[in-house]
């Protein structure tokens, strides 16, 4: 296992990888990843699979606008939570979603009703930040809530897409 460190605009990310899959891209500080989370595994910047995560990286953080992910990602949680970050995937740069939306999405599919809480703890447990988007959703409301990064690095993250001002 493998990883690389990003330097961002909003701090340190840490991508990991078995070196053909992305399984990981947190803030390095952020809620649910613990720097022993990588114990024994070598820093690689080399790797193919990092270079494309830079690249989309820096992409991103230049205001260009990539809906188009080319990395080849690795997902490992709960049939739930796989459920939820695959509609994170699909949220498109520069739009949001409401956790109820995806409990309503969810809810069509499987036929049993899906509560908003149960989508913000998926949601708040995503693994891969920005490349699947989980700051792209928001309350009911519109209300600002949940980000394992921060909510400070959520509203800089819908600044970059121009969703807030």
């Amino acid at each position: 296992m493998y990883y690389f460190v990003y330097n961002s605009p909003l701090g340190e990310m840490i991508a990991t990888s078995n070196g053909e899959k992305l399984f990981g891209l947190y803030f390095s500080n952020q809620r649910y990843f613990n720097q022993a989370h990588i114990k024994g595994y070598v820093e690689n910047d080399t790797l193919l699979i990092f270079k494309k995560v830079k690249n989309y990286l820096d992409a991103y953080f230049s205001g260009k606008i990539v809906d188009n992910v080319n990395i080849p990602i690795e997902l490992e949680g709960t049939d739930f939570r796989k459920k939820v970050w695959e509609i994170l995937k699909n949220i498109p740069y520069g739009k949001t979603i409401s956790y109820k939306e995806i409990a309503d999405i969810i809810a069509k599919h499987t036929h049993k009703r899906m509560s908003a809480r149960a989508v913000g703890g998926a949601v708040g447990h995503n693994p891969i930040s920005i490349i699947i988007p989980c700051h792209r959703v928001l309350g009911s409301n519109g209300k600002m809530t949940g980000y394992a990064g921060g909510i400070a690095r959520k509203v800089k993250l819908l600044q970059i897409e121009g969703i807030l001002k």
